[in-house]
């Protein structure tokens, strides 16, 4: 796992963990996010805003989601499979 994979990782599980589970789509996600659609998640390489997840990230996601874990698994796939990591 890349330095910036895993600092992404950290941020998205401690973005989401909070989150009123099972989610059932990206709405749902908007009250764990601290500033709402506008939250940024930066690392050295990287900075991404929730809204460009969801605009970018929709196809790789696959709602409901029961935990974190399995969303923050899917997030970090669609970013590599977008190329944006």
């Amino acid at each position: 796992m890349s330095d910036t994979e895993s600092q992404l990782r950290e941020q998205f599980m401690d973005a989401f963990e909070n989150a009123d589970f099972p989610v059932e789509n990206q709405m749902s996600l908007v009250p764990a996010l601290p500033n709402g659609p506008g939250t940024k998640f930066k690392t050295d390489d990287v900075t991404v805003t929730a809204m460009e997840l969801a605009a970018k990230l929709g196809k790789h996601q696959d709602f409901p989601y029961e935990d974190a874990e399995s969303l923050v698994d899917d997030i970090i796939a669609g970013l590599k499979a977008e190329g944006m990591i």
